[in-house]
């Protein structure tokens, strides 16, 4: 009853990058740039492993599975940003901006937890060598990707079905996607038990992940300061710069986005900072990846190589 006090709204209108004037269209070229850097480098990282029969092993299923939902994560949001900045206040159905927010939170969520399964693998691989094909055959690893699929899956419900029974009395979204908390601020009525699901999804998405790659890597360390040869230390050291790299953006930049307290006169900060999270991290991972590390370089020559032959 409470709802029909309110007119209703069929959709929202995207403010996206306004603020900034005449420098939308620089924008748009270097975040278009950007875009198709990143959906070349994982693109590129999921073929490498498919046809390397080398990197058919559990870390690089791991990091395909990565690189893939990455890819569709972008694909969600930055389109449309895109075509925001050529055309400006462009609306979209509270369907869409729902559906939007869904592949969002699904995939963003899924990422943490596949970090945490790269940090799982990293252990085993280092602390139970010779249990190594045992702890983690096909059917554990599918069933590490299914369940953090399904642990996303299950967080963006959540998020989605909460904020989508709010009456909204507000249209201008003050952001370039429908993210959770700009969506919020538009509705008509008090959003505390809505705030408080959301500090709660999101601090068991971010936190929970980060403890356990946290004692994943105190293992780490511990084992590799037994080993007895110093170029032993480095060449364990080295099969997990690139996963704690990533680690490292991925959460700080989420941590920062979702648990710090919301200002309303933070617009452009917010906007940097969403930026940041769902353009520049999920470039990251193919150049880490792919720079840094020497066994997919050697499968990417490899690749080259008999192309040219």
């Amino acid at each position: 009853m409470q709802r029909k006090n309110f007119t209703e709204v069929a959709e929202f209108i995207f403010l996206g990058f306004s603020i900034f004037g005449d420098h939308q269209i620089t924008l748009f070229v270097v975040f278009l740039t950007t875009y198709i850097f990143t959906l070349t480098g994982n693109i590129i990282v999921v073929t490498v492993i498919c046809v390397d029969h080398h990197l058919h092993t559990p870390m690089y299923f791991f990091l395909s599975m990565l690189s893939s939902s990455e890819t569709v994560y972008t694909l969600a949001i930055i389109p449309r940003m895109l075509s925001g900045l050529i055309f400006d206040n462009q609306p979209i159905s509270l369907g869409s901006c729902a559906t939007q927010m869904f592949f969002f939170a699904t995939l963003a969520a899924t990422n943490c937890f596949l970090l945490t399964v790269m940090g799982y693998d990293r252990y085993v691989a280092i602390c139970k060598p010779l249990r190594y094909t045992v702890l983690m055959s096909r059917r554990v690893c599918a069933g590490l990707v299914c369940g953090s699929f399904g642990t996303g899956l299950v967080m963006a419900v959540l998020h989605v079905t909460a904020m989508f029974n709010l009456p909204f009395c507000g249209t201008v979204l003050d952001h370039f996607f429908c993210d959770i908390y700009p969506v919020m601020k538009l509705s008509c009525i008090d959003t505390t038990i809505n705030e408080i699901i959301n500090y709660g999804v999101s601090s068991f998405v971010i936190i929970v992940p980060v403890v356990l790659v946290f004692i994943s890597y105190i293992l780490i360390i511990s084992s590799i300061l037994k080993i007895p040869s110093v170029e032993g230390q480095k060449k364990a050291f080295a099969t997990c710069a690139s996963h704690l790299t990533v680690v490292i953006v991925h959460y700080g930049c989420a941590a920062i986005a979702y648990l710090k307290p919301k200002s309303e006169n933070a617009i452009e900060k917010d906007l940097l900072l969403s930026v940041t999270y769902t353009i520049i991290t999920p470039l990251l991972n193919p150049v880490v990846y792919s720079l840094r590390n020497k066994e997919v370089k050697d499968a990417l020559r490899r690749a080259v190589g008999r192309n040219i032959s």
